[in-house]
């Protein structure tokens, strides 16, 4: 492997981070609010989805702007070089997409805003209408936080189809878990009302149980990665083992990343969700419900290894090099 210096560092590897949450959290918040009907049945949980999207994705596209050089002596806001044109590069489709984003997340936002929001008021119809143009913005831009690397032919850890799935899936479960733990957070110390809680409930277990898919779908995409890279000629073959048994970030990888940020919070979650789907009942009759503090076990590690994921993915494929250098 060569020895080279890391050109993209922590700023890179927070924004991949904080954008794909940003990006899931928005996803997930139109999702419950849409599944709510019109009754918006879940809209105090998609309110914080709302809340976080945008500032999320800001400050992380702010630190991606930071990496690029700008607003350095003799380079004052040359990433505005990249609303020049429009083409087919992934940083210009990328950036119009987190434009996009925010143009779409922050009137989104707006709508759970002021003393009368809530379910049905007078901009319930607007809200909707959102929820509809944020759950595709926000997939767009949780899969062109994997097209970024992805699209890299010279880096051959990097460039593999699988890479834009595996952000996808890990932005949808990371943008839940961070619904579940403000929810766990802003609710622990306070007495709801007997509906909200409900909704509380119904809502995280929503999330949870899917979730869970959307773990076990990362899991086969992380497997596909890999065997992808040993199905390919020379090069890929030669990257992955960075991340295989002896590797530079075997350990990192496979403790953190696998087993703390996948297979422990879905072996959490399926066992708490087992009992309601199987029809069991709690001795007061009905279905049997998460500790908070078990809710923010999951979410913590999710979040951890949805971090941990990007920081191996961009550092491995700066370690290994590129082609024909």
């Amino acid at each position: 492997m060569h020895e080279i210096e890391l050109t993209w560092g922590f700023p890179v590897i927070w924004y991949l981070y904080l954008a794909g949450v940003g990006a899931g959290a928005l996803t997930t918040s139109a999702a419950l609010l849409l599944r709510g009907g019109r009754e918006e049945r879940y809209f105090h949980i998609a309110r914080y989805g709302a809340f976080l999207a945008a500032p999320l994705v800001i400050i992380g596209t702010g630190l991606l702007v930071f990496e690029m050089g700008s607003f350095q002596t003799g380079q004052w806001f040359k990433f505005l070089n990249l609303f020049k044109v429009i083409n087919n590069s992934p940083m210009s489709i990328g950036s119009w997409l987190l434009v996009l984003f925010v143009l779409g997340s922050i009137p989104y936002s707006y709508t759970f805003l002021g003393k009368d929001a809530g379910p049905g008021d007078n901009l319930h119809r607007v809200r909707r209408l959102l929820a509809w143009i944020g759950i595709p913005i926000g997939i767009a831009v949780a899969v062109y936080t994997g097209v970024l690397l992805g699209a890299m032919p010279a880096r051959p850890f990097w460039n593999s189809p699988i890479l834009a799935l595996i952000f996808l899936l890990s932005a949808l479960s990371t943008g839940m878990a961070a619904l579940i733990m403000v929810d766990i957070l802003v609710n622990i110390r306070k007495s709801k009302d007997e509906a909200m809680q409900s909704e509380s409930h119904e809502a995280n277990y929503i999330m949870t149980s899917t979730d869970t898919i959307f773990i076990s779908l990362e899991l086969l995409a992380i497997f596909l990665f890999i065997m992808y890279a040993h199905l390919t000629v020379s090069d890929p073959i030669e990257a992955i083992k960075v991340i295989i048994w002896g590797g530079e970030l075997a350990t990192t990888f496979w403790f953190w990343v696998v087993f703390v940020g996948l297979l422990l919070p879905i072996t959490i979650e399926l066992y708490n969700i087992m009992p309601r789907l199987l029809g069991i009942k709690s001795e007061a009759n009905i279905p049997v419900q998460w500790l908070p503090t078990t809710h923010l076990v999951v979410a913590s590690v999710v979040l951890l290894g949805g971090f941990m994921l990007r920081y191996v993915i961009v550092v491995a494929g700066q370690i290994t090099g590129p082609i024909g250098l």
